[in-house]
């Protein structure tokens, strides 16, 4: 029931027992820890409550940094073992079956039946073969395998179990050849979300999340930063049951053979419905629609450092219940709260991005989002598309202003030019300076739009064509189109390296295109 750090101690006094420091009441639920295992200054358990977990010891307390599951029904955990390649493999058993798994692959490396957990077994494994004994009905049963040499790989490994719904370019780090390797994420509708190394035409996985109940809809990043050869970043992922979860990545090449490790620390949850449980005076409020989905979310990422009070990270996110929704995340306390929502558009969110305004010593952040119904900021509306807009990107001009460009259903793109000031309401205000679209961009939905440049635009559609557009002061000139492998393209994201544009989009896929103009 309990997991202890004990105190160490060399010959202590008789009469007196060495007491716990430290003590993790519930861990594995009321089935109780099965094992614990240190490995690489880790600490690994687990339990009969389906989990592995992750931990560290910090001073003398321990701190619970992730969870591992494994294939559904697996809920008999008895140990974890490690892997030469460092895979975890997590042992158990499911309904009669004893059963290893990968947590790196996701799939069952070893199935045999057995007739389930209840008894004595014992299983071991070497660089070629391994071993797995058991008693049945009083007789001692063992099942021998031995690794088959592989002449030639016929089935790749898949990027996700379903289609990718979300890219995001974290950033790039050097391995001990200086090769430049860069790092990704990607979101699925199989729930899981996956933290890919890029370098040289090779694309390998470093880590999958796991802790979705529903579709990964969306990604956000916040203080992504390259110190002393450690890659940092937060992650929010958000989609399905109005689920948010928050994780510090920690990426960074081993000394020993330049190998990119990918350390993941689960710092908090937020579910609306959870939420809702806790408010008082439910009844005067909007009734929560259990059915609820982020679609979009974005942080609060360019607050100058003179100007940040505390160490929170904000996070606004577009929800399909027709609301716009505002977080608050601080990393000390592990801890995400809900502190401000709109329904102003009452229908369903699709997109939203932030951007900070600045005047002197006046700092405000600002909102812009995307609906089925229109386009607008906090405090400033407009009627750019038809129908839903399905991408969003706001940036700041060399001369102050704020270029917003959109993406819709209707198949067209959508630039304006906006002056902010202090002279509307409460002091807010804006202006639309001028206006720019191209209603045919596309043959079918806009679903990705970056601005390379003030006056560069990338976009991407369903019908499988990435697009540049030169921005001009009347109008959207097409520049050059290609072709992608992706379908049904769902999102885009780039990174600029050696004056060249790479872009990257998602969907039945993952396709790394570069640009150059």
């Amino acid at each position: 029931m309990l997991f202890q750090v004990l105190q160490s101690a060399h010959n202590p006094p008789q009469g007196h027992e060495k007491e716990p420091v430290h003590v993790l009441f519930g861990l594995h639920g009321k089935l109780g820890v099965t094992s614990v295992a240190y490995h690489n200054g880790f600490v690994y358990s687990s339990g009969r409550d389906g989990f592995c977990r992750q931990l560290k010891v910090e001073g003398h307390q321990l701190v619970l940094l992730r969870k591992f599951k494994s294939c559904k029904g697996m809920e008999w955990i008895e140990s974890v073992s490690f892997a030469l390649d460092g895979d975890l493999h997590i042992l158990g058993f499911h309904s009669t079956d004893f059963v290893v798994w990968s947590t790196r692959t996701n799939e069952k490396l070893l199935c045999v039946p057995c007739g389930g957990g209840h008894r004595s077994w014992s299983y071991k494994k070497d660089r070629t073969k391994e071993v797995f004994a058991y008693i049945k009905s009083g007789d001692v049963f063992a099942h021998h395998s031995q690794q088959v040499e592989r002449i030639q790989n016929v089935v790749k490994e898949p990027l996700h179990g379903r289609e990718l719904t979300s890219v995001k370019y974290v950033g790039s780090v050097n391995n001990c050849s200086e090769d430049c390797v860069d790092i990704l994420i990607t979101s699925s509708e199989d729930t899981t979300v996956n933290i890919w190394a890029f370098c040289s035409k090779h694309f390998y996985c470093l880590s999958t999340i796991h802790d979705h109940l529903s579709s990964v809809k969306t990604l956000a990043l916040a203080g992504t930063e390259y110190k002393d050869g450690v890659l940092s970043t937060l992650l929010f992922t958000a989609g399905g049951r109005a689920q948010i979860e928050v994780y510090r990545l920690l990426i960074q090449a081993k000394e020993i053979n330049g190998s990119i490790s990918c350390q993941v620390i689960h710092l908090a949850s937020h579910r609306l419905d959870e939420h809702w449980d806790r408010i008082k005076n439910k009844h005067r409020r909007l009734k929560m629609d259990p059915e609820t989905r982020y679609m979009s979310v974005a942080t609060v990422d360019q607050i100058p450092e003179i100007m940040k009070p505390v160490p929170y990270v904000y996070l606004a996110a577009a929800c399909s219940d027709g609301s716009v929704r505002f977080f608050v995340m601080s990393e000390r306390s592990r801890q995400m709260s809900l502190i401000a929502e709109s329904f102003y558009h009452q229908r369903c969110v699709l997109k939203v991005e932030t951007f900070v305004h600045t005047s002197g010593n006046d700092l405000r952040v600002m909102l812009c989002s995307g609906a089925t119904d229109d386009l607008g900021s906090v405090f400033f509306i407009f009627s750019a598309h038809q129908c839903g807009i399905n991408s969003l990107c706001v940036q700041m001009t060399k001369d102050g202003h704020y270029l917003v460009a959109s993406g819709g259903d209707d198949n067209s793109i959508h630039v304006c030019w906006l002056l902010l000031n202090h002279e509307g309401p409460r002091g807010r205000g804006a202006q639309l300076l001028r206006s720019v679209s191209a209603n045919s961009a596309h043959a079918a939905h806009v679903t990705g739009l970056r601005l390379l440049r003030d006056d560069l635009l990338v976009s991407v559609s369903v019908d499988q064509r990435l697009t540049l557009w030169n921005i001009g002061d009347t109008d959207l000139r097409h520049v050059a189109t290609r072709f992608c492998h992706v379908a049904d393209v769902s999102e885009l994201d780039f990174w600029t390296r050696d004056e060249r544009h790479l872009c990257v989009l998602c969907g039945q896929g993952l396709e790394i295109v570069k640009c150059e103009h």
